[in-house]
């Protein structure tokens, strides 16, 4: 199937049936997000595998009893750094030109020139422009999901500061951004399951540069 039949497929799966998802399936979806886009290529955040049970138990409340995180076979939390520092980008920085077998100080200028960019930010800024790159390969993340014919639920419904520390996400200098329980749908239990997909219609989804210059 093509991309755009697999996201016609896809829908935010209300009720799941608690069927298992192959552990390869997971693996590719995984390593979806892993390659995902990342400004500078800092990918500045990291994604927990949630597979135990009582650990889901102790995340439905904190999810405000929404049924697929103990319904789910597992459950992906997109956490964020909850800070950018010259120390973690020297460190990609040097990870990212040992693998690709060149000197060390081959992008100290570029480096240097993004750290003075964000040194200048707050907190909030660092935390908010992580926070958007984990949405980034989040959405990565969906569209292999779908591609693999694993339901998906994109989940904002939480209360972050609880998940952070049920996970100890804290002490990993990490905050958590979003959660995507992966599964399969109970369609006779789920009300949305079968409803026809609707999305804003393109002629109004999509503005070109023409029409801006019309008006």
């Amino acid at each position: 199937m093509s991309l755009l039949e697999n996201l016609e497929w896809r829908y935010a799966t209300k009720k799941m049936n608690g069927k298992a998802v192959p552990q390869e399936k997971v693996d590719y979806i995984l390593e979806a997000a892993r390659l995902s886009p990342s400004s500078s290529g800092l990918q500045p955040y990291r994604v927990i595998v949630v597979t135990d049970p009582e650990i889901k138990e102790k995340m439905k409340p904190i999810a405000w009893d929404q049924s697929q995180i103990t319904d789910a076979s597992h459950i992906l939390v997109f956490a964020a750094w909850e800070n950018y520092t010259e120390e973690k980008i020297k460190a990609v920085f040097k990870e990212t030109l040992t693998a690709r077998g060149l000197p060390l100080d081959k992008m100290d200028a570029y480096r240097e020139r993004l750290w003075g960019m964000y040194s200048q930010l707050p907190e909030e800024w660092h935390a908010h422009h992580a926070a958007k790159q984990a949405y980034i390969a989040f959405g990565t993340a969906i569209a292999a999901a779908a591609e693999q014919k694993v339901d998906a639920t994109p989940m904002e419904g939480f209360d972050p500061e609880g998940l952070d520390a049920l996970l100890g996400l804290k002490e990993l200098g990490l905050k958590s951004a979003v959660v995507l329980p992966l599964g399969y749908r109970d369609e006779e239990n789920d009300w949305l399951a079968g409803m026809k997909k609707f999305r804003t219609p393109k002629e109004e989804f999509i503005i070109t540069s023409d029409e801006l210059v019309e008006q």
